[in-house]
């Protein structure tokens, strides 16, 4: 492990406390897409999809990453935090009500997007969910540039808990994409409440102190990173607009459960990167680029050692895993999966807080990110008439890789790391190697005995559970009890090859027999490790 002082120490706690809550509000709502699959249609759920596609969208877009500036100001400028916060509020606030009023106004505007009747009707309420999540999804942004780490965790469990909680109840009582819409202006709302309450407790007088030459300093700032976001999350959704005009709501809901991102990849990177925003604004601030360096390296190595493993993992199981949470209605979804996958390990490299920490690094960006979109766009618009479903998504994945091999050039050259540094990646490499050799291994136990294990673990849940009338959960209980069986295996021998590689360090071993120990409320016992 490279050593970075208590700094990084702190960091990875606060990366663990975001983690945290990231995976229990992952656990929360993990029960929802398996609901929604199994009690709408194909069409409602191709519906459903689009009409979410298109909030997370606008909420992701729309404010132009204005809220990220908190991050930068707060720990920079604290004589002006309440300036930072009403400015914020004031921005996403606006934004938000012009998008509700462009859906009032023109309803059209998505059905005509989309060849979608259903979506023009619901468009205005649509256009409420919108306005109420672009406000209030600042509060987990806000807790967290103001260093408040336990409390984030909290917003985000309940949050989570909330959204899920009034989501299964519209799939179980009402069962119809307008049930889901209202629900989630539900939780907008209820979120809004705590939003307010929150900045009222820490920022008092907020919406009284707007200083208009600080607002036109912070767009400044934050403009250039949002434009280059919208750009980035524009090329990663693009591909969704123009199969849901071009192939219709069913094909539609095939496409998206092929796109299906696993939420503990996004939520692990967001949990680091929410961070080291702030430690990379500090670091570049005193120009300490070899601990910026370090730093980010440490925090790639320890993405890599979930990462990777998960990529081989289900590149090999792929079948399975989408059969089991999705119903064999999906099995056409698989090819489209497993070339969405090769997305994964891009996930390892950090390079937004990295991005942010120069501002220079953001036009940069944008000017890649707006010729890489023109360039997806006429390819899309060109192939998608041509192409089977999972080459639509492969265009996306290769403009992707070629923008993070551009981004990461520039990084290299800006943190003037050298040929010397490669040895820095030595345990990310042995991470990869200990990967795909377990990777290897299942997939020549997978082609043997698959068919036998899966039947028996079918047949298994299939016995047991008619005995209390559940033989409709028989099939999900069934494979996931399969997959759960090639996970342990796989994970039992991918551990075993990396630490024999010297992937985990002496203070990394010292620390899960400290927790385990500790679980045991046993004494410690006298355990001699090996050091690198």
């Amino acid at each position: 492990m490279i050593k970075t002082g208590d700094k990084t120490q702190s960091l990875t706690i606060q990366s663990a406390w975001i983690m945290c809550a990231k995976f229990i509000s992952f656990g929360i709502s993990f029960l929802l897409p398996l609901l929604t699959v199994r009690y709408l249609t194909q069409t409602e759920y191709g519906t459903y999809r689009q009409v979410f596609l298109v909030v997370m969208n606008c909420v992701a877009i729309l404010p132009l990453g204005f809220s990220m500036s908190a991050y930068y100001y707060l720990s920079r400028e604290p004589e002006k935090r309440v300036s930072v916060i009403s400015n914020i509020l004031l921005f996403n606030f606006v934004l938000g009500g012009l998008a509700c009023g462009l859906l009032f106004i023109y309803p059209q505007l998505l059905g005509s997007l989309f060849q979608n009747t259903e979506l023009t009707r619901l468009a205005p309420k649509i256009g409420v969910v919108i306005w109420f999540w672009i406000f209030s999804t600042f509060l987990e942004t806000v807790a967290l540039a103001n260093h408040e780490t336990k409390l984030a965790t909290g917003f985000i469990i309940a949050a989570q808990f909330t959204k899920t909680l009034l989501m299964v109840g519209a799939v179980l009582i009402f069962g119809t994409v307008d049930a889901f819409v209202y629900a989630a202006i539900v939780q907008g709302f209820l979120q809004t409440c705590v939003l307010l309450a929150y900045l009222s407790s820490r920022f008092p007088g907020f919406w009284s102190k707007f200083e208009p030459s600080f607002f036109v300093e912070q767009t400044f700032y934050a403009i250039p990173f949002g434009l280059a976001g919208l750009l980035f999350i524009a090329q990663s959704d693009i591909h969704n607009y123009f199969v849901g005009h071009h192939f219709g709501e069913e094909q539609f809901a095939v496409y998206a459960v092929g796109c299906f991102q696993l939420p503990l990849i996004a939520m692990l990177y967001e949990s680091f990167g929410s961070v080291l925003i702030p430690r990379m604004s500090e670091l570049q601030s005193t120009g300490n680029k070899r601990e910026m360096v370090l730093t980010t390296v440490g925090v790639m190595q320890k993405l890599a050692l979930i990462y990777l493993p998960t990529f081989a993992f289900l590149m090999v199981v792929a079948d399975v895993f989408i059969t089991t949470l999705f119903t064999p209605r999906f099995a056409a979804s698989v090819p489209i999966f497993r070339v969405n996958l090769l997305i994964i390990p891009v996930y390892c490299l950090i390079i937004d807080p990295l991005g942010r920490a120069f501002k220079e690094l953001g036009g940069f960006l944008l000017k890649v990110r707006a010729l890489l979109f023109i360039g997806l766009v006429a390819a899309l618009w060109l192939g998608v008439r041509h192409l089977e479903l999972h080459q639509v998504i492969g265009i996306v994945v290769a403009v992707i890789y070629l923008e993070t091999a551009i981004s990461m050039v520039k990084i290299v050259s800006m943190l003037e790391i050298g040929r010397k540094d490669v040895r820095l990646l030595g345990k990310f490499g042995k991470t990869a190697f200990g990967a795909g050799a377990a990777g290897i291994a299942l997939y020549f136990f997978y082609k043997t005995g698959k068919d036998y294990l899966l039947n028996f673990t079918l047949r298994l849940s299939h016995d047991i559970l008619s005995v209390v009338h559940l033989e409709r959960a028989a099939d999900f209980i069934g494979g996931t009890l399969f997959l759960g069986i090639c996970f342990l295996l796989f994970a039992a021998l991918y551990l075993l090859l990396v630490n024999k590689l010297g992937v985990f360090d002496h203070s990394q071993k010292e620390r899960v027999f400290k927790f385990i120990r500790r679980l045991r409320r046993q004494p410690r016992p006298s355990i001699a490790l090996e050091a690198d």
